[in-house]
């Protein structure tokens, strides 16, 4: 009798806002709070060269408040700024992906190809991304397409080696399955070797795009015209640090949602197990 009054109480509903009170929002709340606390009393003094936190927001909250302003030029908002950069991260990233899987695949299920190309691939990648940046203007002429290609440079190595690897990978026992159940060359790529090669792809995807938000901010100082990276830059000319400091964030949080979005899309490619 006990059991079953039990089994008709009523649930107790779940509280919509529980996720507030939950240790994965607590935890960075407080580290936040205390970074804040710190950074306000060592930038509090007469002598500090950086503004607290507290002059940040009195000296950008127009600049936070109304982010897609345009008065002409290079005078715009922070959200069209970072919009400019995405796009230029878009089509070099994307360029990137499609040469980049097309390139591991063919390294990775050929020995022939691997020994050919991996030496030339392992130097070009420690070359840093903006090295590239000379050679780009001078071959393309204008500063645009000049940035893109340097996203692109920056995020194909990643994505070539963990495709590689990840064609490699493929167990022995399914090459021999293939044989005796004598898959055609496209069976073999869609039913074998490239779901084996997906995990691999989204790290090598995952590192690329971090890579390439990087790569772009730092081009973009050097290359000017709109763009997060030359917002920072024309703020330190103007000694607008708390503009440069607010950027920065707006960067890192933009950074992590392009991490977010690489791993969501994953998990919805990727089956449990094979993570």
């Amino acid at each position: 009798m006990a059991s079953s009054a039990a089994g008709l109480r009523p649930r107790r509903k779940k509280n919509p806002l529980s996720f507030i009170y939950a240790p994965k929002v607590i935890r960075p709340a407080v580290a936040i709070a205390v970074l804040l606390v710190v950074w306000q009393i060592l930038c509090s003094g007469e002598g500090s060269n950086l503004p607290s936190p507290v002059q940040v927001l009195e000296q950008t909250y127009p600049l936070i408040l109304n982010p897609f302003f345009d008065n002409g030029g290079t005078d715009k908002g922070l959200g069209i700024q970072i919009f400019a950069s995405l796009t230029r991260v878009a089509v070099g990233f994307s360029a990137a992906a499609v040469v980049g899987i097309a390139l591991g695949i063919l390294i990775g299920s050929s020995k022939f190809m691997y020994d050919a190309l991996d030496p030339i691939f392992q130097v070009l990648r420690t070359i840093p991304p903006l090295a590239w940046l000379p050679i780009a203007l001078a071959a393309l002429q204008e500063a645009e397409p000049s940035a893109i290609f340097v996203i692109f440079i920056t995020a194909i190595w990643p994505i070539v080696i963990n495709t590689t690897v990840g064609a490699q990978q493929v167990p022995q026992d399914y090459r021999n399955v293939s044989r005796v159940l004598k898959l055609s060359k496209s069976q073999y790529f869609f039913n074998i070797l490239f779901p084996a090669a997906v995990p691999y792809i989204f790290t090598g995807l995952r590192i690329g795009i971090g890579l390439s938000w990087l790569a772009i901010v730092a081009a973009e100082m050097l290359i000017g015209g709109v763009g997060i990276g030359f917002f920072i830059w024309d703020a330190y000319n103007s000694s607008l640090i708390s503009e440069i400091i607010i950027a920065l964030i707006y960067v890192g949080i933009v950074g992590l949602l392009l991490d977010r979005f690489i791993a969501f899309l994953e998990s919805l490619v990727v089956p449990a197990e094979q993570k």
